[in-house]
């Protein structure tokens, strides 16, 4: 799954979603299942406090070459050079911005990051690993 077949030179034609961070096990990279205190992962059964869960980026994009468009999804820490940052550190920068800023609705600081995403991706030409 992680070898790389071929390269696709593409331009990013859209962000297909708004989340980019999510908490992921440490043994197979699922998403975690949290609530306020405690973490599951329904995949490996790993389980733990809630304030240990790891982040990771999950990027879904469609992207168009000269031929064709394509949907994928870019994951993990070769995107850490594009948000300046590792996945745990944004999640923890967001999480001290929203308790700072007394935010019990983080759709101002969602939305915010999804422009700041849209900006640096949209029509702008990258070579995938496919």
């Amino acid at each position: 799954m992680n070898s790389v077949q071929g390269l696709l030179a593409a331009s990013v034609i859209s962000i297909q979603n708004s989340c980019f961070i999510y908490p992921a096990c440490q043994n197979c990279f699922s998403r975690l299942i949290l609530d306020s205190r405690r973490f599951n992962c329904l995949k490996c059964g790993c389980t733990g406090e809630a304030k240990d869960a790891s982040y990771r980026y999950r990027l879904s994009l469609k992207i168009a070459d000269t031929n064709d468009l394509f949907d994928i999804t870019v994951f993990g820490s070769c995107l850490d050079p594009f948000f300046g940052v590792t996945a745990e550190n944004l999640q923890r920068y967001i999480q001290d911005l929203n308790q700072l800023s007394g935010e019990t609705n983080t759709e101002s600081s969602t939305r915010a990051l999804v422009q700041a995403v849209e900006t640096c991706f949209i029509g702008k030409r990258f070579i995938f690993g496919v």
